[in-house]
């Protein structure tokens, strides 16, 4: 029975949400629509607040009216009125405590905030408030430790508890980090092991730091002192040692197999939650050093989410699942043997939810409705409803409300039974609540969509025409256009379950006003807008690939059409970046100009045309060559000066002169006088100062406490000469020094100015008004503050002092500590589609608290998952974009139109990058398609042709159709009419009637997408001559006889792409008759140039020779010599190499006519027409003679 009801309860729950579906409204926008309050912002549950400012709790809720709020603590309510250190902001919750007066742990509790207006109550989490510590550590004496060399170690750090739970590490007195290594290592708690001990691990600073990142402070554990000694030294030093110390061992350590220092015995177990990150440890001793290594025993290891640390010995397993329990072993092994422990893990889960929180619901008197609470966990979650913050239980009963476990059933309900529901879902490791409220309204409808609104559209893109609406019942939404006179419910239309009207592929006659009407129960509301389709923005005429000569000046022409209403702006980029900010380069409305061309003009430049509503790009490459040099005239260097004098002799000065060696026609531009310093760095040669190369004499100030030797070199215009010979030595006494270094500088004489320099190194934290610390260094240029907070400002000194005394007060430098990795990834990461090949990224910056570093840039990584077409293959090759600086958006060019992308954004700066944004996938539209990938012309025929073709390797779309132009082409390569066919997309082959005999024919081939046509490809053919060749041209080739096909005019074939060549260089050989003889064509994919044509009678004698003709370079020949009614064997021959093989076609037999193949009319020859004329003349003649001869005959006897 029980289970019975269940089963009516869940049909009854799909029955209601098949019927209605929460009402996701923008609530806001409507004046005076009552609702519920809803908490919009408010503290993490565990908030850990600094002690050392105000405590802020916040509470944020909507709601109409306006909610208010109020507070509990520790479970009781919580009057904020009788607290005069509490306050709360003005139409808010937010609770601030002023701690000026009071102390920040007296406000260490649970709180809690409900929101309530008439419609409903609605509570926060419980909020559980504690403040940061950083307690001191306890004051302990430590003894010195004593080991023998070999045995294991372990140096404990047993750090203060604090909140949160500091980090650790090892430093010695100087700050520096004790260095770790496979036998040295820093475990999880932070003490650190020995797997054994070495001489050298003897020092008396081992020093445990804890830092605790709330209050950023560090403590200091007492410094731990470690002696390793052998046996011998044992012996020795037992006495001194034994009364104050504790002895480790007493036996020599031998080498030994591993053994687990933690953890202990041969098996344990560990408990994670779901979601948080996995860490394990296994340290073991041995000697020699162990190596650790890891198995999962029940599967493999998640390869990316396992990270492994301390040279192995940690394994870490971040955002653990389910999956991740399981028995993991690790294993350490010498070359003496090795040990393994098993780990056993439990996965628990907090309960989290399946399908979201509940969802507000919005409905009518008389509706139904469902609210779902769907959580899991690990043990199962227990699932309990509140309504307006009461046990739902304890709540005024309702029948039209059921609780059924995990949902709320609502039947007909009616006004007046609005409320919040909080769904309390919650196991031993955490919970979940979630407010959701009803809302019974009773609301005709409402269009929010601006009424009049404007929406406009590219041509052949598609089109969205908003609708929205709001009415309790929800509104029913019917679109008309213009008249009215029926509803747009049909193709090319379809509308929405949010009420948008889309039309897939927008044409001219789509544009108009439309009427969206919204109608319920109550009443109907109808909204006007208007739709306006624009033309396509185009490239006519693309920038072309230039080569230019460095120094001159080059033009790229862009051309455009677009829509006369759209306001157009050219943007030209540089290899994918910005212009240079260069007068040289000048932009144009259609085209950009360099002048003075450099090296650094070479690149991809793209012109961009953008409207408002569309762009279209096309790029071409500069390439930047050198001019024709000019042969340079011969010179030589000068000779080195001589006669080096030193006068005018002072303390810190002296006066040097020289005599100029020989120019060698060239003019000597400049001296260049160098020093030795024999007392500080003998045998190097310094830069001193330089002298014009008219002058012989120059004044030099020297430095204190140097013994100098100068030299002179000559400078003209092909080099320098050689150096002088050194000038007499020259010695300065000691003074004080006079270096103020705002860093330290390497110690040189030149800068010490007299013995024992050394540097006073002063800094302190900037801001925090601490005292400084001082150094002193000698001998070293660096020095390392170590311990420091990651990339924080310091004020740093720096003051050089000799034996003579100190220089002057130094300057304050700024300085930051170390830079680590960013901790944050950009957010609000959007994609923005400019056209089919361009996009632009835009993200919000990174927070600088969380760039930890100096801010270099932001990477994008990109890549292709696939295109949108199922004939194009798979890619996924990431590329990379980077963009310096601080910026918020980045251009994608070079994208492949019709494709799904993947992509993210980094941060990055000097230490590396941060972690990527979420990755996020955006659709290339669709763009013009390639050429097709063949066209090939085949059955020619007296007046018609056979062109058949395959689709284009990139289609870039949806393949809507293709076009066909055709002209005929005379002797001359003169170009007659065009003619254009239309043919749909689905044909492969067509044939063309109505063509002239024995004429020839170039034919273009393009493709169309809805975003116009791409390129063409052309292939030319000649019609046969006459239709008696019909019967009478047979080719007979190897495998039977076949029909020839006219063969395609000589222009030279292209290889395709990524096709293996054939056995036979040669291809297609066909065979045809024109007026002069018999046209042999082919086609030639091999290496060699030497080709030529053999042919021979058919049933010749064997000793009958082939007779060749040479056809290097070309595509087809015209046999002259072959007979008419013969037939003939042919065949092509490729020569290579003297040494290489000859490669041969396939034979063809050519059967030539024994009549000529056209009838001659004879009416229209002039030989003939000329006898017929003199034969009419003859006949007139002859008549008028006749006439004359009867005339005379009337005179005789008988008239």
């Amino acid at each position: 029975m029980m289970e019975r009801r269940r089963m009516d309860a869940a049909l009854l729950v799909l029955f209601l949400v098949q019927l209605t579906t929460a009402l996701e409204v923008p609530l806001d926008l409507l004046e005076g629509l009552p609702q519920p309050p809803t908490i919009t912002h408010q503290s993490p549950k565990d908030y850990i607040i600094d002690p050392r400012e105000n405590i802020i709790i916040h509470c944020e809720a909507k709601g109409k009216p306006h909610p208010s709020f109020s507070w509990t603590r520790n479970g009781t309510h919580f009057d904020i009125d009788e607290d005069p250190n509490v306050t709360m902001k003005p139409h808010s919750g937010t609770m601030v405590v002023d701690i000026s007066r009071a102390k920040a742990e007296h406000y260490e509790s649970v709180y809690q905030c409900t929101s309530r207006n008439k419609h409903g109550t609605a509570v926060s989490n419980n909020i559980v408030v504690q403040q940061s510590r950083s307690p001191l550590w306890s004051k302990e004496k430590l003894k010195a430790m004593v080991v023998q060399e070999g045995v294991s170690m372990v140096l404990p750090c047993r750090p203060p508890a604090g909140l949160p739970p500091p980090i650790i590490f090892w430093m010695d007195n100087n700050f520096q980090r004790l260095p770790q290594s496979s036998r040295v290592s820093q475990s999880l708690n932070g003490d650190l092991y020995f797997s054994n001990v070495l001489r050298e691990d003897s020092r008396n600073d081992y020093i445990c730091y804890a830092r605790f990142p709330y209050t950023q402070t560090i403590q200091q554990k007492q410094p731990i002192s470690v002696k390793v000694l052998n046996m011998d030294a044992i012996n020795d030093t037992m006495a001194a040692f034994y009364n104050e110390t504790d002895l480790f061992s007493e036996e020599p350590a031998d080498e030994r197999k591993p053994t687990f220092l933690i953890p202990s015995g041969p098996s344990s177990s560990k408990m994670v939650l779901r979601g948080q990150v996995l860490e394990m440890e296994c340290i073991a001793e041995g000697l020699p050093t162990p190596e650790v290594s890891w198995i999962k025993v029940s599967g493999d290891l998640p390869a990316k989410r396992t990270f492994f640390l301390h040279y192995q010995k940690t394994l870490r397993i971040v955002n653990v699942s389910e999956s991740d329990a399981g028995d993991y072993r690790c294993t350490a092994r010498n070359r003496l043997g090795s040990v393994h422990h098993t780990i056993k893990v439990n996965v628990k889960a907090a309960p989290y939810w399946i399908s979201g929180a509940p969802r507000n619901l919005v409905l009518a008197p008389g509706e139904s409705g469902v609210l779902t609470c769907r959580a899991s966990g690990t043990p199962k979650p227990l699932v309990t409803w509140a309504m307006n913050g009461i046990p739902i239980e304890n709540s005024p009963k309702d029948l039209s409300r059921k609780v059924e476990d995990d949902t709320i059933i609502f039947t007909d309900v009616q006004t007046g039974s609005s409320a919040v529901f909080q769904c309390n879902v919650s196991n031993d490791y955490g919970y979940l609540l979630s407010n959701a409220f009803v809302n019974v309204l009773s609301e005709t409808p409402r269009v929010l969509t601006p009424s009049n609104k404007v929406y406009q559209v590219i041509k052949n893109h598609p089109a969205l025409i908003d609708c929205a609406s709001f009415g309790s019942p929800i509104p029913k939404i019917t679109w008309f256009k213009d008249s009215r006179s029926s509803t747009l419910d049909g193709d090319p239309y379809i509308v929405h379950d949010n009420g948008t009207l889309e039309i897939h592929v927008a044409q001219a006659r789509n544009s108009g006003k439309y009427t969206c009407v919204a109608r319920n129960t109550l009443g109907n509301y109808e909204n006007h807008v208007y739709l306006e389709v624009k033309e396509p923005t185009r490239i006519l005429k693309q920038p072309e690939y230039k080569v230019v000569q460095r120094g001159r000046s080059v033009v790229f022409e862009c051309k455009v059409k677009h829509d006369s209403s759209l306001i157009p702006t050219m943007t030209w980029l540089k290899d994918d970046g910005e212009l240079p900010d260069d007068e040289r380069l000048i932009v144009d409305s259609d085209s950009l100009a360099i002048s003075d061309v450099t090296e650094n003009d070479a690149g991809v430049y793209t012109c961009i045309m953008n409207t408002t509503l569309d762009h279209d790009s096309a790029s071409a490459e500069l390439t930047v060559v050198e001019a024709t040099p000019t042969p340079a005239v011969a010179y030589e260097r000068p000779d080195p000066p001589t006669d080096l004098e030193l006068t005018d002799q002072k303390k810190r000065s002296v006066q040097l002169t020289w005599t100029p060696g020989d120019e060698h026609n060239s003019p000597i531009q400049k001296f260049l006088i160098q020093f030795e310093d024999s007392l500080h760095h003998r045998g190097h040669w310094h830069n001193l100062t330089e002298v014009p190369g008219s002058k012989t004499t120059a004044h030099l100030k020297l430095s204190p406490y140097m013994h100098y030797t100068f030299r002179v070199l000559a400078l003209n215009a092909v080099n320098f000469s050689r150096p002088s010979f050194p000038s007499r030595m020259f010695k300065t006494e000691p003074a004080g020094t006079d270096l103020i270094p705002p860093y330290l500088p390497p110690l040189t004489g030149l800068q010490s100015n007299g013995p024992g320099l050394h540097y006073r190194v002063m800094w302190r934290q900037k801001l925090m008004d601490s005292d400084w610390t001082t150094v002193t260094v000698a001998n070293n240029s660096k020095f390392v503050v170590s311990g420091t907070p990651t990339f924080v400002p310091y004020e740093l000194r720096v003051q050089a002092v000799n034996e003579q005394g100190a220089a002057a007060e130094p300057q304050t430098a700024i300085g930051f500590s170390g830079e680590d990795l960013p901790v944050a990834a950009p957010e609000n990461v959007q994609a923005m589609l400019l056209n089919s090949t361009l996009a632009k990224v835009h993200w919000e910056p990174v927070p600088a608290r969380s760039i930890r570093g100096h801010l270099k840039g932001y990477r994008v990584y990109y890549w292709r998952d696939r295109s949108l077409h199922k004939h194009n293959p798979h890619h996924a090759e990431k590329q990379i974009l980077t963009f310096s600086g601080n910026h918020t958006h980045g251009m994608l060019p070079g994208l492949h139109p019709f494709s799904l992308y993947s992509f993210n954004v980094r941060l990055y700066n000097g230490k590396g990058e941060g972690p990527p944004s979420p990755t996020q996938q955006f659709e290339t539209p669709e763009g013009v398609p390639g050429p097709p990938t063949s066209l090939l012309v085949t059955n020619p025929n007296l007046d018609s042709l056979t062109l058949e073709w395959s689709p284009p390797h990139d289609r870039n779309g949806h393949i809507t159709g293709y076009t066909l132009k055709y002209q005929p082409v005379n002797d001359s390569n003169e170009l007659g009419p065009l003619e254009e066919l239309a043919l749909p997309a689905n044909e492969t082959s067509v044939t063309v009637f109505s063509l002239k005999y024995s004429t020839r024919y170039k034919f273009y081939l393009n493709a169309i997408t809805v975003s116009g046509a791409g390129p063409a490809i052309s292939q030319e053919a000649v019609t046969i001559m006459d239709e008696a060749l019909i019967s009478q041209h047979e080719v007979d080739v190897a495998t039977g006889n076949t029909q020839t096909s006219h063969p395609i005019a000589p222009s030279p074939p292209r290889r395709p792409p990524h096709k293996a060549q054939p056995a036979s260089p040669f291809k297609n050989i066909s065979s045809s008759f024109v007026e002069d003889g018999t046209l042999i064509s082919w086609e030639y994919w091999g290496p060699e140039r030497n080709v030529y044509v053999e042919y021979i009678v058919k049933n010749s004698e064997g000793e009958e020779e082939w007779q060749k003709e040479l056809v290097n370079g070309s595509q087809n020949v015209t046999l002259k010599g072959l007979k008419g009614g013969l037939s003939y064997r042919v065949r092509l021959v490729a020569q290579g190499h003297h040494d290489q093989p000859l490669h041969h076609s396939e034979e063809l037999v050519v059967s030539v006519p024994a009549v000529a193949s056209r009838q001659v009319d004879i009416a229209t020859q002039g030989w003939f027409i000329g006898l017929m004329c003199a034969i009419a003349l003859l006949i007139l003649i002859l008549l008028i003679i006749c006439f004359i001869q009867r005339n005379k005959g009337g005179k005789y006897p008988g008239e």
